[in-house]
């Protein structure tokens, strides 16, 4: 899939004007298509949990921010800066986690790479990963041409680089085309650099005004993406012992980010959707006992 999260090498966001961007890219073929049901495995145990009941900025022992490319500018053309704990861009209120874009230079930043939007990209790098287990997250998206809103996953172990260390797409959304949610597998076999990623999606008429849960069901023999209980996507472990196919038994952590530009701004950014919000009800995190 063109534009999608991983560490693809391209030319710095900061420096391409959005017509460098602003390229027609269709809806992927489903790769790894699904239809079946899913809930929390039985025997796991919840390990892991944000339930977003405690005002003001989101929890450190959870949360770390990524703010490494703003100055060099972010992959896949994305426009946004990712401020570190700054309230107008990330925020916990009303029992939700709120992460806003917002049409604006914030050229005071020393981390400044000349971009006209800013955002924030939250992770639990560092502080907590997990090797298999069943992840929900329920969310309200945010949305407008522009916004690229997602929850995702990157392997631990970064020695691996981009794609070897295995990336897991848990909800993907492109503001241009409304309600369709993406799940993607990237590994070094299964990319969208050699068009070979493992991708499914599912329409989800309300995603921009109701809360739905997206969920991953990981396991050693495969994986199962979806949203409200209902597996849109399956990947299944070869079982050949090759970490090109399957990076998947060793720790992942887990990303929530509203990017701008990128895929999302495919067909143009829309001034008029700004503030855009992805709201956060909970993160959850089981795994067997």
């Amino acid at each position: 899939m063109t534009c999608m999260r991983g560490l693809l090498l391209a030319a710095p966001a900061a420096l391409l004007p959005l017509a460098a961007a602003a390229q027609t890219i269709q809806a992927p073929m489903s790769t790894a298509a699904a239809d079946e049901p899913m809930a929390v495995p039985p025997g796991y145990t919840r390990v892991w949990a944000d339930e977003f009941d405690r005002p003001g900025l989101p929890d450190p022992t959870r949360w770390a921010y990524d703010t490494s490319r703003n100055k060099e500018g972010w992959w896949n053309n994305e426009l946004q800066y990712y401020a570190a704990a700054r309230r107008e861009n990330v925020r916990v209120a009303g029992g939700h986690l709120i992460i806003e874009a917002r049409h604006e230079q914030l050229k005071d930043r020393a981390d400044h790479g000349g971009q006209d939007y800013s955002s924030a990209k939250i992770y639990t790098r560092g502080i907590a990963d997990w090797t298999y287990g069943f992840v929900e997250v329920r969310a309200k998206l945010a949305c407008g041409k522009g916004m690229w809103p997602a929850i995702w996953m990157l392997g631990s172990d970064e020695r691996a680089d981009w794609p070897g260390l295995g990336e897991i797409d848990i909800m993907e959304h492109v503001g241009w085309d409304p309600g369709r949610v993406h799940g993607s597998i990237h590994t070094k076999a299964y990319n969208h650099v050699i068009k070979t990623q493992k991708t499914a999606q599912a329409m989800v008429s309300d995603a921009c005004t109701a809360f739905h849960t997206y969920q991953l069901d990981w396991n050693a023999d495969r994986m199962l993406i979806g949203v409200d209980g209902r597996a849109f996507l399956r990947f299944d472990n070869d079982h050949k012992g090759n970490h090109d196919t399957w990076p998947f038994a060793s720790p992942q952590y887990l990303i929530l980010n509203v990017a701008v530009g990128g895929w999302g701004g495919d067909k143009g950014i829309d001034a008029n959707a700004f503030p855009a919000r992805m709201e956060v009800d909970y993160v959850r995190v089981w795994q067997k006992k």
